[in-house]
């Protein structure tokens, strides 16, 4: 990834954060609750990149589905998690391979979606 584009999709995200922290307010959010709540920058840059990462491999789809299927009490919502964390972890670990400066960032979207890696021996996530 060029400096170029990186610079660009952090000034999206600058603005998209300004907007969310924008409407928190208007809502009546604590504005220290706020700030806290609302992704850093280089985390959305991080969301924007899997976003992408998933319609490059045409998975976009069949991904938020998963996700969907994963949050439901059915008999197949914890493989369905499983499975859509997967995927998600091994396309943050690519990022924070090809990018070293979103690595921060990498590991707090994981955390904030509940992925945990299961050790240097191991290339899974559990969540």
């Amino acid at each position: 990834m060029t400096t170029d584009r990186l610079q660009r999709l952090r000034t999206f995200a600058r603005i998209e954060r300004m907007t969310m922290l924008e409407n928190r307010m208007r809502e009546g959010w604590d504005p220290a609750e706020a700030v806290i709540d609302v992704p850093d920058e280089d985390d959305l840059v991080v969301r924007e990149l899997v976003t992408e990462m998933l319609e490059d491999r045409g998975q976009l789809a069949e991904f938020a589905l998963a996700r969907v299927a994963g949050r439901g009490d059915g008999a197949e919502a914890a493989e369905h998690k499983a499975n859509a964390d997967r995927v998600e972890f091994e396309l943050l670990q690519q990022i924070a391979d090809e990018i070293p400066e979103l690595i921060l960032a990498v590991w707090r979207v994981a955390d904030r979606v509940g992925i945990r890696y299961n050790g240097p021996d191991s290339e899974t996530a559990v969540s």
